[in-house]
Protein backbone atom coordinates (compact mmCIF):
# COMPACT_ATOMS: atom_id res chain seq x y z
CA UNK A 1 0.00 0.00 0.00
CA UNK A 2 1.40 3.66 -0.93
CA UNK A 3 1.55 6.05 1.16
CA UNK A 4 1.39 9.96 0.70
CA UNK A 5 2.80 13.09 2.64
CA UNK A 6 1.47 15.53 3.87
CA UNK A 7 4.17 18.11 3.04
CA UNK A 8 3.53 17.44 -0.61
CA UNK A 9 5.05 19.05 -3.61
CA UNK A 10 3.59 22.52 -3.94
CA UNK A 11 2.18 22.11 -0.32
CA UNK A 12 -1.60 22.00 -1.73
CA UNK A 13 -4.28 21.27 0.53
CA UNK A 14 -6.33 18.19 0.49
CA UNK A 15 -8.95 18.83 -1.91
CA UNK A 16 -6.13 18.98 -4.90
CA UNK A 17 -3.57 16.83 -3.53
CA UNK A 18 -5.21 13.27 -1.91
CA UNK A 19 -4.45 10.56 -4.30
CA UNK A 20 -7.93 9.74 -5.18
CA UNK A 21 -8.89 13.18 -6.42
CA UNK A 22 -5.84 13.53 -8.39
CA UNK A 23 -4.88 12.98 -11.79
CA UNK A 24 -0.79 13.71 -11.38
CA UNK A 25 1.30 11.54 -8.90
CA UNK A 26 4.58 12.77 -7.94
CA UNK A 27 7.06 10.01 -6.99
CA UNK A 28 10.22 10.74 -5.56
CA UNK A 29 13.12 7.97 -5.82
CA UNK A 30 16.18 9.09 -3.54
CA UNK A 31 17.63 5.92 -5.66
CA UNK A 32 22.18 6.64 -5.19
CA UNK A 33 24.17 3.80 -5.97
CA UNK A 34 26.84 4.45 -8.73
CA UNK A 35 27.38 8.08 -8.99
CA UNK A 36 31.30 8.50 -10.00
CA UNK A 37 31.84 12.35 -9.08
CA UNK A 38 29.90 14.82 -7.46
CA UNK A 39 28.00 12.82 -4.49
CA UNK A 40 24.08 13.41 -3.22
CA UNK A 41 21.58 12.55 -5.84
CA UNK A 42 19.82 10.61 -2.86
CA UNK A 43 19.03 14.34 -1.33
CA UNK A 44 17.73 15.62 -4.82
CA UNK A 45 13.82 14.44 -4.64
CA UNK A 46 13.73 15.81 -0.76
CA UNK A 47 14.96 19.00 -1.91
CA UNK A 48 12.88 19.59 -4.82
CA UNK A 49 9.57 18.97 -2.17
CA UNK A 50 10.77 21.54 0.03
CA UNK A 51 11.72 24.31 -2.46
CA UNK A 52 8.06 23.52 -4.28
CA UNK A 53 6.19 25.26 -1.69
CA UNK A 54 7.59 28.54 -2.56
CA UNK A 55 6.60 28.00 -6.25
CA UNK A 56 3.87 30.67 -6.95
CA UNK A 57 0.67 28.00 -8.33
CA UNK A 58 -0.38 30.73 -10.66
CA UNK A 59 1.37 30.89 -13.49
CA UNK A 60 1.42 33.87 -15.97
CA UNK A 61 2.33 32.77 -19.44
CA UNK A 62 -0.32 29.82 -19.28
CA UNK A 63 -2.61 31.86 -17.72
CA UNK A 64 -3.70 29.25 -15.15
CA UNK A 65 -3.23 27.77 -11.34
CA UNK A 66 -1.63 23.82 -13.08
CA UNK A 67 -2.35 22.57 -10.28
CA UNK A 68 -6.47 22.82 -10.97
CA UNK A 69 -6.09 22.23 -14.88
CA UNK A 70 -4.25 18.64 -14.22
CA UNK A 71 -7.09 17.65 -11.64
CA UNK A 72 -5.06 17.58 -8.50
CA UNK A 73 -1.22 16.76 -8.15
CA UNK A 74 -0.52 13.88 -5.46
CA UNK A 75 2.83 13.52 -4.08
CA UNK A 76 3.60 9.84 -2.56
CA UNK A 77 5.96 8.98 0.17
CA UNK A 78 9.65 8.44 -1.06
CA UNK A 79 10.13 4.61 -2.57
CA UNK A 80 11.92 2.99 -0.31
CA UNK A 81 14.49 0.49 -1.94
CA UNK A 82 15.79 -2.46 -0.30
CA UNK A 83 17.73 -3.75 -3.46
CA UNK A 84 20.26 -2.36 -5.56
CA UNK A 85 20.67 -2.04 -9.85
CA UNK A 86 18.52 -4.85 -11.00
CA UNK A 87 16.05 -5.27 -7.94
CA UNK A 88 15.97 -1.56 -7.50
CA UNK A 89 14.55 -1.55 -11.24
CA UNK A 90 11.90 -3.70 -10.55
CA UNK A 91 10.62 -1.96 -7.55
CA UNK A 92 10.43 1.19 -9.45
CA UNK A 93 8.90 -0.69 -12.21
CA UNK A 94 6.03 -1.98 -10.35
CA UNK A 95 5.81 0.86 -8.19
CA UNK A 96 5.21 3.40 -11.52
CA UNK A 97 2.67 0.31 -13.26
CA UNK A 98 0.96 0.14 -10.70
CA UNK A 99 0.34 4.25 -10.49
CA UNK A 100 -0.49 3.92 -14.50
CA UNK A 101 -2.97 1.13 -13.99
CA UNK A 102 -4.69 3.69 -11.73
CA UNK A 103 -5.09 6.08 -14.63
CA UNK A 104 -1.91 8.30 -13.02
CA UNK A 105 0.12 10.56 -15.01
CA UNK A 106 3.33 9.95 -13.04
CA UNK A 107 6.22 12.34 -12.24
CA UNK A 108 9.60 10.50 -10.90
CA UNK A 109 11.99 12.67 -9.29
CA UNK A 110 15.72 10.83 -8.62
CA UNK A 111 17.83 10.30 -7.45
CA UNK A 112 20.33 8.92 -10.20
CA UNK A 113 19.37 8.39 -13.57
CA UNK A 114 19.09 4.56 -13.16
CA UNK A 115 15.86 4.98 -11.75
CA UNK A 116 14.90 5.74 -15.50
CA UNK A 117 14.86 2.08 -16.71
CA UNK A 118 12.31 1.05 -14.36
CA UNK A 119 9.82 3.81 -15.04
CA UNK A 120 10.41 3.44 -18.97
CA UNK A 121 9.88 0.34 -18.70
CA UNK A 122 6.30 0.66 -16.43
CA UNK A 123 5.65 3.32 -19.23
CA UNK A 124 6.60 1.03 -21.94
CA UNK A 125 4.08 -1.74 -20.94
CA UNK A 126 1.45 0.58 -21.20
CA UNK A 127 2.26 2.26 -24.22
CA UNK A 128 4.33 -0.28 -26.79
CA UNK A 129 4.96 2.31 -29.37
CA UNK A 130 6.33 5.10 -27.58
CA UNK A 131 9.48 7.11 -27.93
CA UNK A 132 11.57 7.78 -25.44
CA UNK A 133 13.12 11.35 -25.39
CA UNK A 134 16.40 11.41 -23.02
CA UNK A 135 17.61 15.69 -22.33
CA UNK A 136 21.19 14.98 -20.98
CA UNK A 137 24.89 16.24 -21.73
CA UNK A 138 25.86 12.79 -21.55
CA UNK A 139 24.64 9.99 -23.86
CA UNK A 140 24.63 7.20 -21.10
CA UNK A 141 25.01 4.70 -23.74
CA UNK A 142 27.72 2.67 -22.20
CA UNK A 143 27.40 -1.70 -21.63
CA UNK A 144 28.65 -1.08 -17.99
CA UNK A 145 30.96 1.49 -16.62
CA UNK A 146 32.74 0.75 -13.19
CA UNK A 147 31.86 -3.28 -13.79
CA UNK A 148 27.99 -2.43 -13.29
CA UNK A 149 25.83 -2.55 -16.28
CA UNK A 150 23.05 -0.61 -13.72
CA UNK A 151 25.21 2.48 -13.55
CA UNK A 152 23.95 6.20 -14.56
CA UNK A 153 26.51 5.73 -17.20
CA UNK A 154 24.36 2.95 -18.49
CA UNK A 155 20.57 3.69 -18.50
CA UNK A 156 20.32 4.39 -22.06
CA UNK A 157 21.98 1.12 -23.05
CA UNK A 158 19.58 -0.56 -20.67
CA UNK A 159 16.60 1.38 -22.02
CA UNK A 160 17.77 0.52 -25.85
CA UNK A 161 16.98 -3.21 -24.40
CA UNK A 162 13.81 -2.77 -24.43
CA UNK A 163 12.54 0.06 -26.79
CA UNK A 164 14.87 1.04 -29.90
CA UNK A 165 12.68 4.36 -30.06
CA UNK A 166 15.11 6.44 -28.49
CA UNK A 167 15.84 10.17 -29.26
CA UNK A 168 18.85 12.24 -27.45
CA UNK A 169 18.63 15.56 -27.35
CA UNK A 170 21.96 17.94 -25.84
CA UNK A 171 24.48 15.35 -25.74
CA UNK A 172 27.63 16.78 -25.62
CA UNK A 173 30.05 14.43 -23.67
CA UNK A 174 30.33 10.62 -24.46
CA UNK A 175 33.00 8.08 -25.32
CA UNK A 176 34.57 6.94 -28.76
CA UNK A 177 32.31 3.34 -28.04
CA UNK A 178 29.27 5.18 -27.49
CA UNK A 179 29.95 7.47 -30.39
CA UNK A 180 30.21 4.17 -32.12
CA UNK A 181 27.17 2.45 -31.42
CA UNK A 182 24.89 5.56 -32.17
CA UNK A 183 25.79 5.37 -35.72
CA UNK A 184 25.75 1.92 -35.53
CA UNK A 185 22.53 1.33 -34.34
CA UNK A 186 21.41 4.51 -36.11
CA UNK A 187 19.94 6.19 -32.96
CA UNK A 188 18.29 9.60 -33.50
CA UNK A 189 21.03 11.75 -31.00
CA UNK A 190 20.92 15.52 -31.76
CA UNK A 191 24.64 16.82 -30.35
CA UNK A 192 23.98 19.94 -28.48
CA UNK A 193 27.43 21.82 -30.88
CA UNK A 194 24.68 21.10 -33.82
CA UNK A 195 21.18 22.41 -32.67
CA UNK A 196 23.66 25.79 -32.35
CA UNK A 197 25.48 25.18 -36.04
CA UNK A 198 22.09 26.40 -37.68
CA UNK A 199 22.27 23.09 -39.78
CA UNK A 200 18.46 22.58 -39.11
CA UNK A 201 17.75 26.02 -39.93
CA UNK A 202 18.19 29.71 -39.73
CA UNK A 203 15.73 30.41 -36.70
CA UNK A 204 17.00 29.67 -32.88
CA UNK A 205 14.23 26.96 -32.76
CA UNK A 206 14.20 25.88 -36.15
CA UNK A 207 15.60 22.23 -34.32
CA UNK A 208 12.75 21.93 -32.61
CA UNK A 209 10.42 20.53 -35.09
CA UNK A 210 13.37 18.28 -36.61
CA UNK A 211 13.70 16.57 -33.23
CA UNK A 212 9.75 15.87 -32.60
CA UNK A 213 9.39 14.29 -36.47
CA UNK A 214 11.24 11.65 -35.21
CA UNK A 215 9.27 11.08 -31.94
CA UNK A 216 5.88 8.40 -32.23
CA UNK A 217 2.79 9.73 -31.10
CA UNK A 218 3.42 8.68 -27.14
CA UNK A 219 6.75 10.16 -25.43
CA UNK A 220 8.11 9.27 -22.23
CA UNK A 221 10.41 12.33 -21.28
CA UNK A 222 13.70 11.84 -19.12
CA UNK A 223 15.40 15.35 -17.91
CA UNK A 224 19.22 14.56 -16.62
CA UNK A 225 19.62 18.24 -15.19
CA UNK A 226 22.98 18.41 -16.23
CA UNK A 227 21.10 19.25 -19.97
CA UNK A 228 20.90 22.64 -18.31
CA UNK A 229 23.93 24.78 -18.48
CA UNK A 230 25.91 24.66 -15.27
CA UNK A 231 25.37 28.49 -14.79
CA UNK A 232 21.41 27.49 -14.47
CA UNK A 233 22.05 23.75 -13.14
CA UNK A 234 25.64 23.32 -11.22
CA UNK A 235 23.95 21.12 -8.41
CA UNK A 236 24.80 18.18 -10.56
CA UNK A 237 27.46 15.42 -10.15
CA UNK A 238 28.86 15.65 -13.70
CA UNK A 239 28.51 19.49 -15.04
CA UNK A 240 29.34 20.13 -18.52
CA UNK A 241 29.40 23.07 -20.61
CA UNK A 242 27.53 24.07 -23.54
CA UNK A 243 24.00 23.34 -22.12
CA UNK A 244 20.59 24.74 -22.42
CA UNK A 245 19.46 27.88 -20.64
CA UNK A 246 15.45 27.97 -19.22
CA UNK A 247 13.80 29.81 -21.70
CA UNK A 248 15.33 27.83 -24.72
CA UNK A 249 14.24 24.55 -22.69
CA UNK A 250 10.67 25.64 -21.95
CA UNK A 251 10.51 26.61 -25.60
CA UNK A 252 11.28 23.21 -26.54
CA UNK A 253 9.24 21.26 -23.84
CA UNK A 254 6.21 23.30 -24.26
CA UNK A 255 6.73 22.14 -28.47
CA UNK A 256 6.89 18.67 -27.56
CA UNK A 257 3.86 18.63 -25.53
CA UNK A 258 1.74 20.75 -28.18
CA UNK A 259 2.94 18.25 -30.70
CA UNK A 260 2.98 15.12 -29.13
CA UNK A 261 1.42 13.38 -26.24
CA UNK A 262 3.73 12.68 -23.20
CA UNK A 263 2.78 9.82 -21.12
CA UNK A 264 4.92 10.21 -18.42
CA UNK A 265 8.41 11.57 -17.33
CA UNK A 266 11.56 11.97 -14.85
CA UNK A 267 13.84 14.29 -13.72
CA UNK A 268 17.18 12.78 -12.00
CA UNK A 269 20.44 13.85 -11.28
CA UNK A 270 19.91 16.63 -8.77
CA UNK A 271 22.91 17.10 -6.27
CA UNK A 272 21.78 20.21 -3.88
CA UNK A 273 24.61 22.21 -2.75
CA UNK A 274 24.60 22.75 1.32
CA UNK A 275 23.58 26.76 1.11
CA UNK A 276 22.63 27.17 -2.46
CA UNK A 277 18.68 27.21 -3.06
CA UNK A 278 18.10 27.56 -5.97
CA UNK A 279 19.44 24.33 -8.42
CA UNK A 280 15.75 22.82 -6.18
CA UNK A 281 13.71 25.80 -6.77
CA UNK A 282 14.35 25.70 -10.76
CA UNK A 283 13.59 22.28 -10.98
CA UNK A 284 10.46 22.52 -8.94
CA UNK A 285 9.35 25.07 -11.62
CA UNK A 286 10.85 23.13 -14.09
CA UNK A 287 8.25 20.40 -13.25
CA UNK A 288 5.43 22.41 -12.24
CA UNK A 289 5.77 24.21 -15.84
CA UNK A 290 6.18 20.77 -17.28
CA UNK A 291 3.01 19.24 -15.67
CA UNK A 292 0.90 22.48 -17.34
CA UNK A 293 2.21 22.00 -20.69
CA UNK A 294 1.23 18.51 -20.47
CA UNK A 295 -2.40 19.38 -18.86
CA UNK A 296 -3.00 22.16 -20.81
CA UNK A 297 -3.17 19.26 -24.18
CA UNK A 298 -5.77 17.31 -21.49
CA UNK A 299 -7.89 20.19 -21.45
CA UNK A 300 -7.93 20.95 -25.06
CA UNK A 301 -8.19 17.38 -26.34
CA UNK A 302 -11.37 16.29 -27.99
Amino acid sequence: MTSFRSNNFLGLPEAWSAFDRSRVVILPVPYEQTTSFGKGTASGPASVIDASAQVELYDEELDTEIYKVAGGIATAEALDLDGKDSAAVESIEKKVHTFIGEDKFVVCIGGEHTISIGAARAHAAHYPDMSFLQLDAHSDLRDEYEGNRYSHACVMARVYEFNKNIVQVGIRSQCKEEADFIKLKKINTFYAVALRSGQYGPEPDAWHDVVIDGLKENVYLSLDCDFFDPALMPAVGTPEPGGFAWDESMSFLRRIAEKRRIVGFDVTELSPIEGLLYPQFVIAKLIYKLIGYVSRCWSTAT
